[in-house]
């Protein structure tokens, strides 16, 4: 842009990074006024159309005024983009994740943002500079639709850890790597409580499995009706008591919505493999 449709040098080239840098400063002290009246899916869709405005201004630049414009509202709408994002990917995360969900995140984010500037560098090399800057500000109004499909906030959940599964009865020490680890859960349900019983179970595996399960299910008892058992596995003794870490109040809502479809608390039961003891 400096060089080749700017006819500039290095002196411009700097001014056009600095107008950047003063847009995403200025786009910190904007945020939190933008974020408090239309929320981050509002913050993402500003930063969305200011960053296809500003490659569409890049296109038709025929001064550098503009061209320095075009550069402080790219760089306002990277920072509206960047932090919402970030301070979505962390509060969507419990904490015994959270570190991990973010490397994924992080690599993810820089790792298409590395394709992306090569594939947009190709096009540019066969369209043209200002053809191929006018192809991603229509490309980036169009991805408006993916914005409004995946929305950054759904209900405000509470991810904090709820503690409230009771520790497990033991007739003697169990090993913490001793496994696989059978876990059951004997539900009678009502007739009428049946399918709702059901739906709110499959809410349930999902968190069983994020939570380290594996081999999920549930059966029904054909000698007594409405007793359900749900059975699901867990590598070993030390990842089953992680489990019980990691169970967070918005997941105690859901265990609550499926004890309230039965009668009476489930009546939990745990199995570790057998093993030959070794003689002493």
């Amino acid at each position: 842009l400096a060089r080749n449709q700017l006819h500039g040098g290095a002196t411009l080239y700097g001014i056009l990074l600095g107008a950047i840098g003063a847009g995403a400063v200025a786009g910190v002290f904007l945020l939190p006024r933008a974020r408090a009246s239309v929320g981050a899916d509002g913050a993402v869709v500003a930063g969305q159309v200011g960053t296809a405005a500003a490659l569409a201004l890049f296109g038709f630049a025929p001064d550098a005024p503009v061209a320095i414009a075009a550069c402080v509202l790219a760089g306002a709408s990277w920072i509206t983009v960047l932090a919402s994002l970030n301070v979505s990917a962390q509060s969507a995360l419990p904490e015994w994740v959270r570190g991990r969900g973010l490397a994924i995140y992080v690599t993810v984010f820089f790792g298409t943002m590395s394709a992306g500037s090569a594939l947009w560098g190709l096009i540019a090399e066969r369209l043209g500079l200002a053809p191929a800057q006018y192809l991603a500000a229509a490309g980036m109004l169009v991805a408006l639709a993916a914005t409004r499909r995946w929305r950054l906030h759904g209900p405000a959940l509470d991810l904090t850890p709820s503690m409230h599964w009771p520790e497990p009865v033991l007739a003697g020490a169990v090993q913490g790597d001793a496994g696989p680890v059978l876990v059951t859960l004997e539900y009678t349900v009502p007739a009428e409580n049946r399918s709702a019983f059901l739906a709110a179970l499959a809410r349930l595996e999902r968190e069983r499995k994020r939570d380290g399960a594996y081999a999920w299910e549930v059966f029904e008892d054909t000698a007594h009706a409405g007793r359900m058992l749900e059975t699901f596995l867990v590598d070993s003794w030390h990842e089953h008591l992680r489990q019980h870490e990691r169970v967070t109040n918005a997941d105690r809502i859901i265990q609550e919505h499926v004890h309230r479809l039965t009668r009476g608390p489930p009546r939990v039961t745990h199995y570790i493999a057998a093993r030959e003891r070794p003689h002493e």
